[in-house]
């Protein structure tokens, strides 16, 4: 098959990705990875021909996962990553060495699937299709290593037929799930369903009340943030972060990160961590210095335009708002007005994502809805924003909110497009033309 009939097969089957809601708390009785070991076990497992190093988390484990596999490349290795959702090609999704799966690759390794696919038990999801596509793409091209992110929670997502010698989570907070009874401990629960016995597990999340939970899951060892991993000093600088990080081998002083924000110190911390984790050695400064000087991440705190300020930013819950909000504060001098292109998709919590934005009277909001079957419609999220006392724009179309946010900012305002990957991935072509940090 061609590319376009690939997808056309692709597409056929069930995308949970696009239709899911909150995780609601007997759902997981009924989850299973046996139609995914089904389906990799007809590829002849290729996910168990290089290790893995496997993340998890509420928030940021896209930019750690980016963090760590820069690190391993920086050090001479050959390195896969997989990453969800994309932003604005599929092919995002699977990256060799920096370079995005071609056009060509793609078709033929769903091609393979396609022919393969009456051996597996079952018929395989959208999620569960490309994520074979990785392992076993990953399998051709010899990689040394291969840096993957969960889709979902942990324990029952595709990725987890793979073994991770390294296992990371960012943090545990309030998203896929019905925030009923103790959800911090069943989301801890299933995120810790990634760890895997004789690994080493770099653990994020502070919380007290969570940690024997994720220390009983069969680790051999356990490196948590605030007692064996910490970002400390870690400052704004021109450009991005100046950050001093421990590690269980000892200090990284002063590295410089090329991203904005106090919460991507943390994650460095926690890539650094686990690169030496996946060493089990400590990293030389000047190769961590290389590795790093080049990194971005895009549709996260990404800036694509002065006067005015354009942000990129795919916060999709309070908590990745919240981080939104104190890194505009800290890291860059106050404007008269914020004009926020905002798109969200249902199951959110919009009331608090507005009030993480902490917007004023004079701000303005700009409601679309975003290109996926689970978007909250524009009319509906604007009368949340109406009842938070804020001005609001109803534009539907993604393209449309933009071109009237710019025409409202004056040079010395911002524009803010956030509340889910999928606003940035559609507003993002369409500021290829502004300067990219």
């Amino acid at each position: 098959m061609d590319l376009a009939a690939a997808r056309r097969w692709l597409d056929g089957h069930l995308n949970l990705e696009s239709g899911a809601g909150p995780v609601n708390a007997g759902d997981v009785d009924d989850l299973s990875l046996d139609r995914m070991r089904s389906l990799v076990g007809v590829l002849g497992d290729p996910q168990t021909a290089y290790p893995v190093v496997h993340l998890t988390g509420t928030n940021g484990k896209g930019s750690t996962a980016r963090m760590i596999e820069a690190l391993l490349r920086g050090h001479g290795l050959s390195v896969g990553l997989y990453t969800s959702p994309h932003l604005e090609s599929l092919n995002e999704r699977i990256v060799w060495d920096g370079r995005p799966i071609p056009d060509e690759d793609l078709a033929a390794v769903l091609t393979d699937l396609a022919a393969l696919e009456a051996l597996v038990e079952g018929e395989p999801t959208w999620f569960e299709l490309v994520t074979a596509a990785a392992f076993a793409w990953f399998a051709q091209q010899a990689v040394d290593v291969a840096v993957v992110e969960v889709g979902l929670l942990g324990r029952y997502d595709a990725t987890n037929v793979a073994d991770g010698t390294v296992a990371v989570v960012t943090n545990v907070d309030r998203d896929h799930t019905d925030g009923v009874g103790e959800w911090r401990r069943a989301i801890a629960a299933e995120k810790a369903g990634i760890v895997k016995p004789g690994s080493t597990l770099v653990l994020g999340e502070t919380a007290e009340d969570l940690r024997p939970i994720f220390e009983s899951a069969g680790a051999e060892r356990v490196w948590r943030r605030g007692r064996d991993v910490e970002a400390a000093p870690n400052r704004t600088a021109v450009g991005g972060r100046l950050v001093s990080v421990r590690t269980p081998n000892g200090v990284h002083e002063d590295v410089f990160l090329p991203l904005h924000g106090a919460h991507q110190g943390d994650n460095l911390a926690l890539a650094l961590a686990a690169a030496e984790a996946f060493f089990d050695r400590p990293l030389d400064d000047e190769l961590v210095a290389a590795s790093l000087a080049e990194l971005s991440v895009p549709g996260r705190f990404e800036v694509v335009g002065r006067e005015p300020l354009i942000v990129l930013d795919g916060a999709h819950n309070p908590a990745g708002i919240a981080a939104l909000t104190t890194t505009l504060q800290d890291d860059f001098a106050p404007v008269p007005v914020s004009i926020v292109v905002l798109g969200v998709l249902q199951g959110r919590d919009p009331e608090a994502m507005i009030e993480a934005l902490e917007l004023t009277p004079y701000d303005v909001v700009i409601c679309c809805t975003p290109p996926s079957p689970r978007a909250l419609p524009a009319a509906e999220l604007a009368e949340v924003v109406t009842a938070a006392g804020i001005e609001v724009e109803v534009v539907a179309d993604v393209a449309q909110a933009v071109e009237r946010a710019r025409s409202l900012a004056g040079p010395e305002d911002r524009i803010l497009v956030t509340g889910s990957l999928y606003a940035v991935g559609a507003a993002r072509p369409l500021l290829a033309g502004a300067d990219r940090d």
